[in-house]
């Protein structure tokens, strides 16, 4: 019998070492580094990965396909975030917060699929059957196609899954699963790392599409290692205010479709709901004749989106100003308001500066830059930015208005919601056709605040 080795693994980056160390040398956390078995140095009895048939080389021509297939949600933001739809054989990874609503969006999914005809497994590590059947009844879940089981060896629902031969598995989550052929507690970087493999051979093997649910650091990364998300093929995240009624579903890696779209739901007393038109919902409460306000159109993926952009710049109290973002980079706020003051003289030293993204969405998009200079401009001067203006263009450092792309798609977008003028890059202006919109082109930010004022 061979000897059982251990070794130290960091809890939050996977790094392994032969010795303790109060501090992971490739993460630098401290006091992450915990004992486990060495598997890698143990028998293959004893190691989860290598259970199973190995499959044969084969040749293209070998390979049978029989195009796109996919498993269609039923819900358009869902199916939109996918790409189509759940594909056969795939895995998804989706993370969020507790309370988002992870659960009550896969309830409703399981729902859809079932009435249209596909078997589906949900395996819930954190519930028991009793409290699977109240959430269920809670969702009005009543298709014939769903079982639910409340388990967590890892081996036992292999052998489960290979009886009941289902389309689609959903393991909630995959944290509370454990393996009696790993020593180390269920959520451990051993745990995580070899039972999500087993899945995976699984899941590839018999063309199985699997959901896997993650939980969240305090950071809002999907807990574990980094090597699980490589893993997978779809990473979703759930965002949002639990005490708001809006969440954002979004794509950060998708093996089968693009990694720009987002899905928004309204968290209501019947479930999640699909917004069909996100920028109306930006845009419904939105203050009218005040100072500090103004409506950049991005492009999120495919789609345009409208969202309310707001500014507050007031004297500050202390000898270090404020400067705080929500909804787009801290650092590029910081960036502009130093463009501010180099290009346009203002001198931003002695104020506190506050941007906010109104709706809970997060916006990385360069277009964004012309319209943040803007608000933190209106709030200082105290005037009011029109009702019916859009602002977009980047700004680089020089203080120039740069270009942006799908010019064109953003302001028809913006024409369906009544905006008549925008100011836009001048470098844009070239070949635009849009019936009923007063474009300003504009080449840096001094003549763009001179259209405002």
């Amino acid at each position: 019998m061979a000897k059982k080795k251990s070794i130290f693994v960091c809890q939050n980056c996977g790094y392994d070492s032969p010795k303790w160390m109060g501090k992971c040398p490739e993460c630098e956390k401290w006091n992450t580094m915990v004992e486990e078995l060495d598997l890698a140095k143990m028998g293959s009895k004893e190691n989860t990965r290598e259970r199973g048939v190995y499959s044969r080389p084969k040749s293209l021509a070998e390979i049978t396909f029989t195009g796109d297939t996919r498993y269609p949600t039923r819900n358009e933001e869902f199916d939109r975030v996918l790409g189509g739809g759940i594909v056969p054989g795939g895995m998804i990874l989706l993370g969020g917060d507790p309370g988002i609503g992870k659960s009550t969006l896969l309830l409703q999914t399981t729902e859809a699929l079932g009435n249209q005809g596909y078997k589906i497994l949900y395996i819930s590590g954190e519930e028991s059957e009793q409290q699977l059947k109240m959430r269920g009844e809670r969702m009005h879940v009543k298709s014939e196609n769903i079982s639910f089981l409340s388990e967590i060896n890892i081996p036992y629902l292999l052998t489960i899954i290979l009886e009941e031969r289902p389309d689609i598995v959903i393991i909630d989550s995959i944290q509370t699963m454990y393996s009696p052929d790993i020593t180390s507690a269920p959520g451990s970087v051993s745990q995580i790392r070899e039972n999500t493999g087993a899945l995976m051979q699984l899941a590839k093997k018999d063309n199985i599409s699997m959901v896997l649910v993650g939980h969240v650091t305090k950071d809002g990364a999907i807990a574990g290692p980094r090597v699980l998300e490589h893993m997978v093929d779809t990473v979703l995240y759930f965002e949002g205010e639990k005490y708001h009624a809006y969440r954002v579903l979004r794509g950060v890696k998708n093996r089968f479709g693009s990694t720009n779209e987002i899905g928004i739901f309204e968290m209501t007393e019947n479930g999640l709901e699909s917004v069909a038109n996100p920028s109306e919902m930006m845009l419904d409460s939105r203050p009218k004749n005040t100072c500090g306000s103004v409506v950049v159109p991005c492009i999120e993926g495919t789609r345009p989106l409208l969202i309310e952009l707001q500014g507050l710049v007031s004297a500050t109290g202390f000898g270090n100003p404020r400067r705080m973002a929500t909804g787009m980079d801290y650092n590029r706020m910081v960036l502009l308001m130093a463009i501010m003051e180099k290009r346009l003289g203002i001198q931003m030293q002695s104020v506190d500066a506050y941007i906010n993204v109104v709706g809970g969405i997060k916006v990385d998009e360069p277009a964004l830059d012309l319209g943040v200079i803007a608000v933190l401009y209106s709030s200082l001067r105290d005037f009011q930015i029109p009702g019916d203006l859009m602002i977009l263009g980047e700004v680089g450092l020089t203080g120039e208005v740069r270009n942006i792309q799908h010019i064109e798609k953003r302001l028809i977008e913006g024409k369906k919601l009544g905006f008549k003028r925008c100011i836009i890059p001048k470098g844009n202006q070239k070949g635009l056709k849009v019936a009923g919109m007063e474009v300003f082109p504009v080449d840096n930010i001094r003549s763009a605040l001179d259209i405002l004022l």
